[in-house]
């Protein structure tokens, strides 16, 4: 699905939400693989689940011509900083809400990327009579997260207990959020 662009200015650093397009498929594969190295945060190692450009290409085109899916960068001067993903449900008992995902480079953290591109999600959502949002797999220790989800309309649906294991070896909870629209 498309949205409007739009720009930011936030802390001195000047920045872009927009769709993705298949033009952006080499700089995702590239940002994804980043991402997932910088922060335990994320589901993946760096490097496990790799997604390459084709598969990219593949995966902007189903999602720009879905109307349940919708799939934004942060971008600035070219340069892919971020991104969040939502992908919906074709059966009709599950059609109500989409599950979403976000990831922003470490350097950019602290510039509202990732509140700003979850308020575009929201207002997309919103307005394609989207009822729940979906976050799985929030790890316990990402406060921040947490926090913006919250201060977003996400609460704490659950918690799984001894869901992933991190680098110190020890497990660690995760939670699944959710934002509901008028439910």
């Amino acid at each position: 699905m498309i949205v409007n662009k739009q720009f930011f200015h936030v802390k001195g650093l000047k920045y872009t939400i927009r769709n993705a397009t298949n033009q952006d498929a080499i700089s995702l594969s590239e940002l994804r693989l980043q991402i997932d190295g910088e922060s335990e945060n994320m589901d993946r190692e760096k490097g496990e689940d790799y997604i390459d450009p084709f598969g990219f290409e593949k995966l902007i085109e189903i999602d720009t011509l879905h109307s349940k899916r919708l799939f934004l960068i942060a971008e600035i001067n070219g340069k892919i900083i971020g991104y969040s993903r939502c992908i919906g449900n074709d059966l009709k008992r599950f059609a109500h809400k989409v599950e979403f995902g976000l990831g922003v480079l470490k350097d950019y953290w602290g510039y509202g990327v990732g509140r700003n591109l979850m308020q575009e999600t929201i207002k997309w959502a919103d307005s394609n009579d989207i009822k729940k949002m979906e976050l799985y797999g929030v790890l316990e220790t990402n406060t921040r997260g947490i926090e913006l989800y919250k201060k977003l309309g996400f609460e704490i649906e659950g918690c799984f207990k001894n869901d992933r294991i991190l680098s110190d070896g020890n497990y660690y909870t995760t939670y699944m959020m959710a934002r509901f629209n008028d439910c």
